[in-house]
């Protein structure tokens, strides 16, 4: 038999309707909070502890900390939704809303459990190695967007007394709408698929991205932005899907090879290039470097210019030898004996073509070490060298004249 306990109150404690009911409320929250108050407690206290003990994975995910406050909260939510109704089944006009207004408060709770389960996992699977190049955080942020929708539906619907099949059957006429709202959301979506798929960008990576001024190392990649902490420490946030849009450098291959590259060169003044003559050449051979070359090459160009009874009074009669040329294998001999360059990898002294700064020598190489501070010692030693260098080989280096330049002409 139901009794209707706000009568039965008011009855016994002689107090009218409107007492009783409010009394009836002020027991129910209190009972309510002493639920909420020792689920808590047991949730909190205990499960933790057995957690701990386990070795697996899915376990700390489901029973996080966040997840189990959001699930003592629905406990006392669940006592709200079934002890309403027995409190205000005599009142049959308040009792709709009393049932809706349970409802709501259960969806809102759900919706706060389900959220902190995503992010438990996003928070948990983004700190283990073999989930790092997984986009953890943009598909998380999409399932907290379609469970923030749909208990959005579910509320709207028991306000408005309908069954969710009705708002979702008119989603269609404003589907626009939600494109145009989301379209972020989409596009970052689509955009942390593609990056994932095609392996082109990992938290951690160094990347370059010239468009937003970035250049520096990934720290987060989310559904609809990726940050990026530059090398003075600022951070950038960059749409995600401008990496698919927009051209960026990504620096892992380096990282993970055995060497960094070294390519810069200098600027012969091409005035200064010529043959080498027997003095030239006798001096050349004093180099260490280079002296087993320079004999072994006299040996072979007298042979030649022998054979063929070539006139060499004249030193473009037949072969020989060019300063420049010289000055090329003593760069590339003196990289080969460097001990901070990969002997493993490409060493390459190259020509490039000439133009109006002179005739560009370029150094190809590789560092052992990739730390940026080392790899930049180890370059400014090499060119400090070859710079050095150059004047023993009677060249001489391209550069525009300077202020003093044209103050000494003009004292001529």
């Amino acid at each position: 038999m139901n009794i209707d306990l706000r009568y039965w109150l008011g009855a016994n404690l002689g107090t009218n309707d409107t007492v009783s009911t409010v009394i009836l409320i002020g027991i129910t929250m209190v009972g309510v909070a002493v639920v909420w108050w020792l689920s808590k407690k047991i949730l909190i206290a205990v499960i933790p502890s057995l957690t701990a003990k386990t070795t697996t994975l899915w376990d700390d995910i489901v029973f996080n900390k966040r997840i189990l406050q959001s699930l003592a909260t629905l406990i006392p939510a669940m006592v709200l939704y079934y002890v309403l109704p027995l409190l205000f089944q005599g009142s049959s006009g308040v009792l709709p809303y009393i049932l809706g207004a349970t409802d709501i408060i259960v969806v809102l709770v759900s919706v706060w459990i389900i959220s902190s389960f995503f992010t438990s996992i996003n928070e948990i699977l983004s700190q283990k190695d073999s989930y790092k190049d997984k986009p953890i955080g943009s598909l998380t942020q999409l399932a907290k967007i379609l469970t923030y929708s749909i208990g959005t539906i579910l509320i709207i619907s028991t306000l408005i007394s309908r069954s969710p099949v009705y708002l979702l059957s008119g989603l269609g006429a404003i589907a626009a709408v939600i494109l145009l709202v989301f379209k972020d959301s989409i596009l970052g979506f689509v955009a942390s698929i593609q990056l994932s798929a095609n392996n082109m960008v990992q938290v951690g990576d160094w990347v370059t991205v010239p468009n937003y001024g970035a250049d520096g190392d990934v720290l987060e990649i989310n559904l609809t932005t990726i940050k990026v902490q530059n090398f003075d420490l600022t951070i950038t946030t960059i749409p995600t899907y401008a990496f698919i849009s927009d051209s960026f450098t990504n620096w892992r291959g380096m990282q993970q090879s055995q060497g960094r590259r070294i390519k810069r060169g200098i600027h012969i003044k091409m005035n200064t290039i010529g043959f080498c003559d027997e003095s030239m050449l006798d001096r050349f051979q004093k180099m260490t470097l280079i002296s087993d070359y320079i004999a072994e090459r006299k040996e072979e160009i007298e042979a030649y210019n022998a054979q063929h009874s070539i006139d060499t009074s004249i030193l473009l009669n037949g072969r020989n030898m060019t300063n420049v040329g010289v000055f090329k294998v003593y760069i590339e001999k003196y990289l080969q004996a460097n001990p901070y360059l990969n002997k493993d990898m490409m060493i390459m002294v190259r020509q490039l073509p000439s133009s109006e700064i002179g005739l560009p020598l370029e150094v190809y190489a590789f560092s052992k070490s990739k730390e940026w501070k080392v790899y930049e010692t180890v370059m400014a030693d090499i060119f400090d060298h070859i710079l050095s260098v150059v004047p023993y080989f009677d060249l001489q280096l391209f550069e525009n004249p300077a202020g003093s330049d044209f103050r000494e002409f003009l004292k001529r």
